[in-house]
């Protein structure tokens, strides 16, 4: 009987996770499909603490540590959320995104000790079924954890770009070296234990060298792809423990961050294999781009920038990372209602990459109260721009470098970009001429139509919404 009401808990949690899924999809209903997962893995956790039971009808054991881990993880994670800025939200990601895949390659570290009892104690078997499960939640939970905590360092800006000559070779050959030793050690050919903890060593290395030499713009497909293989573990610890719930949790998270990668490297006009033998990106730093030094650039004033976007009929903002940084959401949004009020047009760009993370501008904009139809994706905003009167950029630079379409030497060459060019007139709004994440000059600042407004973002928006409302 328990076993029933197991099950039908189970499938209420994975209905909930596939809901949740769903739900993410779209910004207005992402909170809610948040919660509703949330709600579902809970569920999940405390029915296979109280009702699951093994073949001899035993309960879950260790109940004091089991509640003890638990309090202390909900504690932590608790107080990270609360203190965690928007800003780094990415780095979040990617630090919980390694203590899943860590978590993957204990399970498969403790469960290959237990196969090595049993096959001391002369009973072998079992070990054709789960060496094969086991290796590839090591593999994939340690390549997971050690990229994870590299991407995490990156996003802190206490790990630069790193690389080796020959990168790509060294990660194709520590690959296959990873595939050889593993099915070499499978059908017991390297029979000795210790060659499990090499084939851990080299997944951890492969895991660092992989994520090292990865920057600019090209981080967060990265943090896609490691998100994808943190599900493709913890589905392995499904068919470990024969647990559906587990098992479907990390199937819908893999496959989700499989699909986002890939479209994510459509986006970018990027290779998934490269992604996945590294050096992509930030293999290309050392290359001078054609556009370095192109002349001098026109400031604009507060006072004629107002003017400018006050008397226009379409202004497109484009937000970037900048204003998270000066969490200039607020303000941008009063900026937004201002010029409505004036009878002006206004949407804002958004660059699929915008930010660290995919969604990471939705949810910035989101908190300020922006409606999410004024939200508008690179594919439908790119045609408008030839009738807009005025764009305002505001911490954005990369997603906007024309170098990408004309400069096949620069490091972001292929990535489709937000066309602002093709505006009657461009306001730059940053802290100086320093170049963006990807290292590189922009010539769009430059350019006869480009105007600069320096300063934070936060501070300029706040005069510019008061100089529209004196003039």
């Amino acid at each position: 009987m328990m076993a029933y009401i197991l099950e039908v808990l189970y499938l209420i949690a994975a209905v909930t996770f596939m809901l949740g899924l769903k739900m993410l999809s779209k910004p207005d209903s992402a909170r809610s499909g948040n919660l509703i997962a949330a709600v579902g893995m809970t569920i999940a956790i405390f029915a296979t603490i109280f009702i699951y039971q093994d073949q001899n009808g035993n309960h879950l054991k260790n109940l004091l540590f089991i509640f003890s881990a638990l309090l202390v993880g909900t504690i932590i994670g608790f107080i990270m959320a609360r203190k965690v800025q928007m800003t780094a939200m990415p780095q979040m990601v990617s630090f919980f995104n390694g203590m899943g895949g860590a978590c993957a390659a204990i399970i498969s570290i403790i469960e290959f000790g237990h196969l090595s009892h049993m096959m001391d104690a002369g009973d072998s078997s079992l070990f054709s079924q789960k060496i094969v499960i086991i290796l590839a939640g090591l593999i994939i939970g340690s390549v997971s954890f050690a990229g994870s905590m590299i991407a995490y360092g990156k996003l802190e800006g206490k790990i630069n770009d790193y690389s080796i000559n020959g990168q790509q070779f060294v990660n194709v050959g520590l690959l296959l070296a990873i595939l050889v030793f593993s099915l070499l050690f499978g059908f017991q050919v390297l029979p000795d234990s210790y060659w499990f903890y090499v084939i851990l060593g080299i997944s951890i290395l492969y895991g660092l060298l992989f994520v090292l030499p990865i920057g600019g713009a090209d981080m967060p497909v990265v943090i896609s792809l490691l998100n994808s293989f943190t599900g493709v573990a913890a589905a392995c610890g499904g068919f470990l423990y024969d647990n559906y719930v587990m098992l479907i949790g990390g199937i819908l998270v893999g496959s989700a961050g499989t699909i986002l990668t890939v479209a994510m490297c459509k986006a970018m006009n990027r290779s998934l294999t490269n992604v996945i033998v590294g050096n992509f990106g930030g293999g290309n730093s050392g290359i001078v781009s054609a556009s370095t030094g192109q002349g001098s650039t026109k400031e604009i004033s507060l006072s004629d920038a107002s003017v400018l976007m006050k008397y226009a009929k379409k202004v497109v903002i484009v937000p970037g990372y900048g204003l998270a940084v000066a969490q200039a959401q607020h303000i941008c949004h009063e900026l937004e209602s201002i010029l409505e009020e004036e009878g002006v047009d206004v949407k804002y760009a958004i660059h699929p990459v915008a930010g660290r993370m995919p969604g990471h501008m939705n949810v910035l904009l989101a908190e300020s109260n922006v409606s999410y139809d004024r939200l508008i994706e690179m594919e439908e905003i790119n045609p408008e721009f030839n009738l807009t009167d005025v764009v305002l950029v505001v911490g954005a630079n990369d997603v906007v470098n024309p170098a990408a379409k004309t400069d096949p030497a620069s490091p972001i060459y292929g990535m489709p970009i937000l066309e602002v060019e093709n505006a009657k007139n461009i306001i730059i709004l940053k802290r100086s001429m320093k170049a963006g994440y990807a290292g590189i000059d922009n010539d769009l600042f430059y350019r006869p139509k480009t105007f600069m407004l320096f300063g934070d973002a936060k501070d300029s928006l706040t005069k510019l919404v008061t100089e529209i409302k004196n003039s």
